[in-house]
């Protein structure tokens, strides 16, 4: 399906190669040229052109009054970026990591998150916090962590994990035109991967996942750079006449359930890949859906795949068997068709 689609802009607009910090930093461009109410703040988005060069150029172009270097002080720039929300500006907040957002979290969760209700509906709450989630390598305990579930279960909320460049210019466009507030998590290990975009504007709906690869016998839902193993496994279980099915979320919450019953009514299976600890995660949630909704039509219980349930390790021996990977994938697909 995605295949077919990205044909078919391939052969309708202008194409072009940019890498996926260059898509973050154009779609911020982009909204904020359109709506002079967007502004971007954060340590290091200015000076430095980002921690991650995703905001390269943004300085000059728009300025230290819209492109905002602050403190190393997560709680209080959060806390500015709401009261700001509040008065009609619609700000994008950058974390280093959301690692570091557990210091703002309270912002986050206690007035970003409740503002709309606790306000009868009086303010409304257009902004972003954006920056990279997950394990980037050997950066140890305090620096691995994945949040999308413990964002995902905050109503109140948007949480979008994109897994490419065309996604993430599209999804952040639309996230920052939100007048709810979004949790837009990216990867360390991704800015540099590349793709081609249209060069016309475009946007994606928040809240649509996308069927990446269409297949007959097993449903993979997965999301964020994680669902490359998904691709690696998919490719393999083909030599052996293995057809799946791949569903990239790319919205947490709101989750398109849809999408994913409709698969797994054809395919009868369902394996779901997250790169996050296994209790109370985003795969809980999809498998509890799941069973409630659709559970005549599973042929096999579903299968999710996991980090450990542990800290991440620093060791790049252990690192490697803490993360989930293509063979794990592989041998949850076989399990499910009882292989």
């Amino acid at each position: 399906m995605f295949a077919f689609r990205y044909k078919v802009l391939k052969e309708n607009f202008y194409m072009k190669t940019i890498q996926f910090r260059e898509a973050i930093c154009e779609a911020m461009s982009e909204e904020m040229r359109r709506d002079e109410s967007v502004y971007l703040m954060g340590e290091e988005v200015a000076e430095y052109n980002g921690a991650y060069k995703a905001s390269k150029g943004m300085l000059d172009e728009f300025g230290p009054k819209r492109v905002i270097d602050t403190p190393i002080a997560e709680l209080g720039f959060a806390g500015i970026a709401v009261g700001s929300a509040m008065n009609g500006c619609r700000p994008i907040v950058e974390f280093m990591t959301f690692n570091f957002s557990l210091v703002g979290i309270d912002q986050i969760i206690n007035n970003a998150a409740k503002m709309r209700q606790m306000s009868a509906g009086q303010f409304s709450m257009p902004m972003v916090f954006r920056g990279p989630t997950a394990s980037a390598g050997q950066l140890a305990a305090t620096h691995s962590q994945a949040f999308e579930s413990w964002f995902a279960n905050t109503p109140g909320l948007k949480v979008v994990v994109p897994s490419n460049p065309y996604d993430a210019k599209g999804l952040l466009k639309s996230a920052i035109r939100d007048n709810d507030p979004v949790i837009f998590m990216e990867s360390e290990q991704m800015y540099g991967d590349k793709m081609e975009v249209p060069e016309d504007e475009y946007t994606i709906p928040l809240g649509v996942a996308d069927i990446k690869r269409v297949g007959t016998d097993v449903t993979i839902v997965s999301f964020g750079k994680i669902i490359k193993e998904a691709f690696l496994a998919a490719e393999e279980l083909e030599k052996e006449g293995i057809s799946c099915e791949i569903i990239d979320l790319r919205t947490v919450r709101p989750m398109d359930y849809e999408a994913i019953l409709t698969s797994v009514k054809k395919t009868n299976r369902l394996v779901v890949l997250e790169e996050a600890w296994p209790f109370a995660s985003v795969a809980s949630e999809i498998t509890y859906m799941v069973q409630e909704k659709a559970f005549d039509y599973l042929d096999a219980p579903v299968q999710r795949i996991t980090t450990a349930d542990t800290p991440a390790p620093f060791s790049p021996a252990l690192l490697k068997e803490w993360l989930p990977n293509s063979s794990d994938v592989v041998k949850a697909v076989k399990k499910v068709l009882y292989k």
